[in-house]
């Protein structure tokens, strides 16, 4: 947790983990442990675990925090990382992020609360009862209306960062781009803000973005972790040629549900023992796959040197 005192050392491309289970449907330690140390060679900054990828929903609490503690032991404090503990309940998710406290992540990162569709006011108070039960503990607001159903606006997000000193950024999962501009007009520039929108990770350093956590980290972490490192050492048309490179893979990770597509890649890659979801996700259909393929293929030139990386 070495992170924690300065969360603007959690910077660059944090890679948000899949949770691999084996074939019969059980979390699988060994792949997850794996696939950190993985990340971790490929050149990864920093780690993230039970976000919208890590398939949190299907999974029991005690699961959920039995991955973060697994993923935490793996780091073992190399990188930052970002522990995904929110729920639809507030007790789960005061529940989970007391664990990611006792296992030393660096921050919380907390989904808006999904299905209920609360008011601004609402979500204002569901920061707020986690904030002051964690006032150590840097929060980071996790913004994806396409999950949630409620857009959490630039005001309450400014509101929450007033009056928090714990509450740090915001993961933005949002095509809005000017959303994320007027979230950050709104904070000021010591908000820390993050893109989880693939196609924006780019472009969100423009206008003073601190990184991003991009599902694409999960087949291609030394591409998606090369463009920051242009991009921070001023090699802009560098940063660029990975951007456009990276484009198949986006595109491949939502051929269908995202993490499916994602999770028969590893397999086929032989970064995980199975490729296998919960429902209500189901395994990549037949026409999926011929399409994945066809992705892969169009960004060979990123992938053989990814499969280089054991």
């Amino acid at each position: 947790m070495r992170f924690r005192n300065d969360p603007a050392l959690m910077s660059g491309s944090i890679a948000p983990l899949i949770t691999p289970f084996s074939a019969a449907g059980d979390l699988d330690e060994t792949s997850l442990a794996n696939l950190v140390e993985w990340q971790l060679r490929a050149g990864t900054h920093g780690i993230s675990i039970g976000g919208s990828t890590g398939e949190p929903s299907a999974q029991t609490t005690q699961e959920r925090a039995r991955a973060i503690q697994i993923v935490a032991g793996a780091n073992a404090d190399r990188v930052p990382l970002l522990a995904g503990t929110g729920s639809a309940k507030l007790s789960e998710t005061l529940e989970l992020t007391q664990v990611a406290q006792d296992s030393g992540a660096d921050a919380a990162l907390v989904i808006s609360p999904y299905y209920a569709r609360p008011t601004q006011e609402g979500m204002y108070r569901w920061y707020e009862a986690v904030a002051r039960e964690f006032p150590d503990m840097p929060i980071v607001i996790y913004n994806v209306p396409s999950r949630t159903a409620v857009d959490v606006a630039p005001e309450t997000v400014a509101r929450l960062f007033r009056d928090f000193e714990n509450i740090v950024g915001i993961k933005e999962t949002t095509k809005d781009f000017e959303h994320f501009s007027r979230v950050m007009a709104a904070c000021g520039e010591s908000l820390l803000v993050w893109s989880g929108i693939e196609l924006l990770c780019l472009p969100l350093l423009s206008i003073g973005g601190i990184g991003f956590i991009s599902a694409t980290a999960n087949v291609a972490p030394n591409a998606v972790a090369s463009m920051y490192n242009a991009w921070l050492e001023g090699k802009a048309d560098e940063a660029r040629r990975l951007h456009y490179a990276l484009h198949p893979l986006v595109d491949l990770l939502f051929v269908e549900t995202n993490p499916t597509t994602a999770k028969w890649v590893l397999e086929n890659e032989g970064r995980i023992a199975d490729a296998h979801v919960r429902p209500p996700l189901a395994p990549t259909t037949k026409a999926g796959e011929a399409e994945v393929r066809r992705l892969l293929e169009d960004a060979e030139a990123l992938m053989s040197i990814e499969r280089g990386i054991r």
